[in-house]
């Protein structure tokens, strides 16, 4: 009996805990724009055209 009791106190603190962490997640705005980086990957880069190699960058031409 003492066990079982013991057990619910941790379980109860236990989700306490992470119903906090939870609500302090909501209230930070970590649940505000979701679809935000899925959509994010989707843009085309249009700095690429931009893009130069730089003679460092550059692969010897062999031997």
């Amino acid at each position: 009996m003492e066990a079982m009791v013991m057990l619910l106190f941790i379980a109860t603190v236990t989700g306490l805990i992470f119903l906090s962490i939870f609500y302090w997640a909501w209230k930070s705005g970590q649940f505000e724009n979701l679809d935000g980086p899925a959509h994010r990957i989707l843009h085309d880069d249009d700095d690429l055209e931009n893009f130069k190699v730089s003679s460092s960058d550059k692969k010897p031409s062999g031997s």
